[in-house]
């Protein structure tokens, strides 16, 4: 099975900088996916799904605003 990646805009992620997984944007079927999974994305600009393995990656220059 070849390794799903999305690409992501920085709007794309929540409050928290990250997104969850199954994801709309990863061409998904939400009914025969796996458990919920919060994916981190802004600590290091990508994160991986440990149940399906999808990279989700904030695309290149995109930037994460933080509120603090």
């Amino acid at each position: 099975m070849s390794q799903a990646i999305v690409e992501l805009l920085a709007k794309d992620l929540n409050g928290n900088g990250g997104v969850y997984c199954p994801n709309p944007k990863a061409e998904m079927k939400l009914w025969s996916g796996h458990p919920k999974v919060y994916i981190d994305v802004a600590h290091e600009g990508e994160g991986k799904c440990p149940y399906c393995g999808t990279v989700y990656r904030l695309k290149a220059g995109e930037k994460v605003g933080h509120a603090h």
